[in-house]
Parts: C-alpha cells; structure tokens; sequence
C-alpha cells in the first residue's frame, strides 16, 4: 500500500493511496496521523491494507490525490539518522581532499543524526539566505522502521522496516568543513530534508525490494535536466538492515525513525569514478560528487552549487514508467 500525510497542523492527515497516485482515502478512522498508525502498526496495518484494497476497487469514497497538498509521509519524527551506505561517495569525498579512507570504511557505516523536527513538503520551497553556504541537493532512499530494540540483529531490523521512500537530504556544502573541523559533527550545514510525496510498503514493491536494498534507477533532475540516474542498488556497501543495525547497536529506536541511505552514487563501468548522463555514465545523486571528480581530474571544482530559482526534480519510476512514490518537486527560494 501507499500512505502519504495531507498537510494539516504539525503531523498531517493521513490518507491512503491508489496505486497510480491519482486518488487518495481518508484513514484517520484507522489513525489520525502516519505516526499514529506506526506507533499502533500491528493493529493498524491490516486496517489500511483493507482501505487499500478497497481503493483499488473503488468501492470507499475518495479524492483527487493532489502531491503538491502533501506534507512529508512522516512531518516530523522522532529521528533521522542518514547513513552513508554508498561507500563510492565516501571516497570520492576524502580523495577530492587528499585524504586516506581508513579500511574500516567498508566494514562499518558512517551515520549522522539529522534534524527531524521540521521536514519540508516534497514540493515545499528550499529556504536559502545566503548563496555562498554552497546548497546541494542529495537524492536518496530512506526507511520508516518500527520499534528496535538496542543491540539488535540484522535480521531483526529487516523486519522492522515498515515504509520506503525517497529524500533529498538538503546539504550546505560550504559550512561542513568548518563544523567537521571542530569534531562534533553536522548541525548548521545539515537544514531540513524533504521526502517524497508517497511512503510505500515494502510488498508493494515487488521485485524492486529485495528486503534489504531498493533496486531502481533514482531520477534526479537539475533544471529540467537528467542529472542523475543511478541505481539504488548497485554498489550500495551497506544494506538497510545494517543501517539499522548500526544505529540501534547502543539504543533502542522508537518506531517512526527515518533511516536514510545516503548519497546514491555509482562508479563508473570501468570502476572509477562516475561519468555525466552526456559521458555515457548514469550521472550523479548531488552535485558535490561532480565537483570532487572535477577536483581529482583537473585540479578544482567548475560546476557551482545551486542558486535561488534552481529546481531540483528527484523520482523513481516502476518497470511501466509510473512514479511509484510520487515526485519531489523543489525550488530554492
């Protein structure tokens, strides 16, 4: 099934969604809001499959399902913690500033706790007072989990995945170095994310879910232009029960956590770094990834951040070309 939060008051309304995103049922007789249902999942859950179904047939009332009403699926939560599961990104990152990545990279995730108390809508403005912060966008995967107990396994964290979605984890590019320096991590140079329109349940995806790993081309555009393309699934180091597992090895994870896969980034076929949709490659999730390869072959950066007016276009589509979790659709303002 697919669940998306109308925007009303802090938390949204919830609504169930048809299939081909085109309409929507009202679902606070099952729970007022997408937290509500996931803090209640083993009763609500089979309630909403029901609504679903009944959507589909066209047997309950329904509205125009409208992606520019929504709020992110989850408004706010109670964490986002964004992995770096794409290990390529990493170290285009650190041999773009001359750095070593330590062996352990590839065996234990990189994780930050973003900031989870006010997403942005899917088609919401991006808030930018000052261009030289360096704005980038970072085209994503992202789950919604259920309770986690501390210290739990893999195989428990992959059957707490609830919701998949999609996110573009805002970044300033320009106020890292300065935060990171100071060894305490990001805080000013992470401003809210946003996420896609519709969040879907795994069995909804079909072969695209593995149970661990989302398998399709994540679209991301820049301008009305392909700039990205890449699969969500190849090269992706760290699955998202590791992810999970990871966050959860020290405390427990209240259900409603968003546990995000990071930057998707691919190599290139002949295992270097990645090439431009116009190079034959599939392109790249952000813009940073094209500044560090611009860096390691020609000495600096060319292509700049985004500017006011910019809009940055991020979706997935299904084997049928439809959007299976709608679209993110943002302007910086």
């Amino acid at each position: 099934m697919k669940l998306a939060s109308l925007k009303h008051g802090r938390d949204g309304r919830l609504v169930v969604v048809s299939r081909d995103l085109t309409r929507c049922a009202d679902a606070s007789h099952v729970a007022p809001t997408l937290q509500s249902a996931l803090d209640n999942w083993k009763r609500a859950e089979p309630r909403l499959q029901t609504l679903a179904e009944e959507v589909e047939l066209g047997s309950v009332p329904t509205e125009r399902f409208h992606e520019h009403e929504c709020a992110s699926p989850l408004p706010r939560a109670y964490q986002w913690a964004d992995g770096s599961a794409y290990v390529n990104h990493v170290e285009l990152v650190r041999k773009a500033r001359g750095a070593d990545m330590p062996a352990t990279f590839w065996t234990d995730p990189l994780m930050y706790q973003g900031g989870s108390d006010t997403f942005l809508g899917p088609r919401d403005v991006i808030p930018l007072a000052d261009e030289s912060w360096g704005c980038d966008m970072e085209g994503e995967v992202a789950v919604i989990v259920g309770d986690v107990r501390g210290g739990a396994t893999v195989d428990e964290a992959q059957k707490a995945i609830r919701l998949v979605m999609l996110a573009n984890d805002v970044s300033l590019r320009n106020l890292i170095p300065n935060e990171l320096a100071k060894g305490f991590g990001f805080f000013q140079s992470k401003p809210s994310s946003a996420f896609s329109p519709v969040a879907v349940t795994p069995d909804e995806l079909g072969p695209m879910w593995d149970g661990a790993r989302l398998n399709g081309a994540l679209n991301v555009k820049l301008n009305g232009e392909l700039f990205g393309k890449a699969s969500t699934k190849v090269d992706m180091t760290f699955d998202f029960p590791a992810l999970i597992a990871h966050a959860a090895k020290t405390r427990s994870l209240s259900a409603g956590t968003i546990v995000g896969s990071g930057t998707v980034s691919n190599r290139g076929e002949d295992g270097g770094p990645g090439k431009a949709i116009a190079e034959g490659g599939v392109g790249y999730s952000c813009i940073a990834e094209v500044r560090m390869i611009e860096t390691i072959n020609q000495g600096a950066p060319k292509t700049g951040f985004l500017k006011r007016g910019d809009r940055v276009e991020i979706e997935m589509l299904d084997s049928k070309s439809h959007s299976i979790f709608g679209r993110i659709d943002q302007v910086v303002g």
